[in-house]
């Protein structure tokens, strides 16, 4: 979440896409997404989305492997 809450502070100190993401060693399109949902859903849209499938299990069960 802080690299997305940097993006959105670059952008607003008028720094293009392409500038934002050189600067924070990432995808011109990652930039563009997240400057996009928070253009739609302001502080809201910074955080991240459920996700399908079963939620992960922290710490990894004992006696499992992988």
């Amino acid at each position: 979440m802080v690299a997305r809450a940097k993006m959105i502070l670059l952008a607003h100190q008028g720094l293009a896409n392409d500038q934002i993401a050189d600067r924070l060693s990432t995808r011109r399109e990652i930039v563009s997404r997240w400057r996009k949902r928070f253009f739609e859903k302001r502080l809201a849209g910074l955080e991240d989305c459920q996700r399908p499938g079963r939620p992960r299990v922290f710490p990894p069960r004992a006696g499992r492997a992988g």
